[in-house]
């Protein structure tokens, strides 16, 4: 019969070592501190978009807008349509929460999947961007940047 190694349970270099109830590995579940963070920085975002809109609105009643002269110097092939509320507004909220995913995205305290905000980004900003430069323009820069975003987000890891 051969020699087996049996640990001998009274000595504790013999011992073998259990570890009972220890987390496996894999996507964590976001804390409740998290989810309040996300939260915030959605309310804000909208809080900021919905005082945007009432700024451009403002200073549309008021005539301001029609004060602001644009350029009409633009490369050939490309035309300038025009500046308008709508556009504006537009453009503000792509903006605004494009900032809100690259927080969310950068930022530890904040990370989510935020890939609706990026395409909801594109969304906003393809629509302000197409009322001033048209869709010919704007649609593959709209899915150019939907792309990108998607790299981004699958090469950024996630802790």
């Amino acid at each position: 019969m051969s020699e087996q190694n049996i640990p001998n349970p009274r000595d504790p270099r013999e011992t073998p070592t259990y570890v009972v109830n220890q987390p496996i590995e894999g996507p964590r579940k976001p804390t409740e501190q998290h989810q309040k963070n996300e939260v915030i920085l959605g309310s804000i975002t909208w809080a900021l978009i919905l005082i945007w809109a009432g700024l451009v609105f403002l200073a549309s009643n008021f005539g301001w807008l029609n004060a602001i002269q644009v350029s009409t110097t633009l490369p050939a092939g490309l035309e300038f349509i025009g500046l308008g509320t709508w556009s504006l507004i537009f453009l503000g909220a792509g903006v605004l929460i494009f900032i809100e995913s690259l927080l969310s995205t950068f930022v530890p305290s904040l990370r989510s999947n935020n890939s609706g905000n990026y395409f909801l980004a594109a969304i906003f900003l393809g629509i302000g961007f197409s009322s001033i430069f048209g869709w010919d323009l704007i649609w593959p820069l709209v899915l150019i940047f939907l792309g990108l975003s998607a790299l981004a987000s699958a090469l950024i890891k996630r802790k």
